[in-house]
């Protein structure tokens, strides 16, 4: 009984850190954009973002949050090293003026202790547009090792890439872009 006593504290902590606002850091070793199109309306193409960082707040108790991420846009891959130089480029990302996408959200939507969207702007390449996005999965807890208080999400949007003035090879790729971010938090 001493010893249930004794870790109690350690085990009920995470919990209640959870019951207030936590601050989180983005974890950039498991925290990824995807993005897809199709090409020639036959085929999708997918990408990622190789880095992503930023801040997340969430209150479970109060059922709020906030978060803004931001991911480099010379860190696209598709697997295609021409293909991601020119995703680079002046015609697309322009990462060279413009070297963050943007997401920054302006409200979390609950139902009941379910996170079911976030509603924020995106700002890609110099253009900021409202965009929604819908959480497929969220959940938060004690990390299993050092028992700092994390959470995970991954939620998707489908935008309009003509919307942020990326209109290079329309009709070969799509104008509809599908976006995905999938991160993990950690409490600071």
């Amino acid at each position: 009984m001493k010893r249930l006593i004794k870790f109690l504290p350690v085990l009920l902590f995470p919990l209640s850190a959870l019951a207030n606002p936590v601050n989180y850091t983005v974890d950039p070793n498991h925290s990824y954009a995807y993005f897809s199109v199709t090409h020639l309306g036959m085929t999708t193409i997918q990408g990622r973002f190789d880095q992503t960082a930023g801040k997340v707040t969430v209150d479970l108790a109060a059922k709020t949050g906030s978060m803004e991420i931001q991911v480099p846009t010379a860190s696209a891959s598709t697997g295609l090293r021409s293909r991601d130089d020119m995703l680079k480029g002046p015609d697309w990302f322009n990462s060279n003026e413009f070297a963050n996408m943007v997401y920054r959200s302006s409200r979390f939507a609950f139902a009941g202790d379910k996170l079911e969207s976030i509603e924020g702007t995106l700002t890609l390449a110099g253009v900021t547009k409202p965009l929604k996005l819908n959480v497929t999965t969220f959940r938060c807890g004690a990390h299993p090792f050092n028992r700092k208080a994390m959470c995970g999400a991954t939620a998707e949007a489908t935008l309009k890439r003509s919307d942020f003035g990326v209109k290079a090879a329309m009709g070969a790729v799509s104008d509809e872009v599908r976006l995905q971010l999938s991160v993990e938090v950690i409490a600071e």
